[in-house]
């Protein structure tokens, strides 16, 4: 199960790299930062439950922040 976090790495990282490329600084720093997070779970060796319930909270937390991004800071 660590292997996904590695995965998960690796597309992060590949993802902020092209917002960097596209000048999106912002984005490209939370990506950068996500890549980070990834890759040192990812070797952690932690249990498989253990990586599930981080997943899950960590797609929580990612999803209430679209979400408010969507409602109240976009404009219409």
């Amino acid at each position: 199960m660590g292997r996904m976090f590695r995965v998960l790495g690796f597309w992060t990282l590949v993802i902020g790299l092209m917002s960097l490329a596209g000048d999106m600084i912002p984005m490209a720093l939370i990506f950068f930062f996500q890549t980070a997070l990834f890759v040192i779970l990812g070797y952690l060796k932690l249990q498989e439950k253990t990586y599930i319930l981080m997943f899950w909270g960590y797609m929580v937390i990612a999803f209430m922040g679209f979400t408010y991004w969507s409602v109240f800071k976009l404009t219409i």
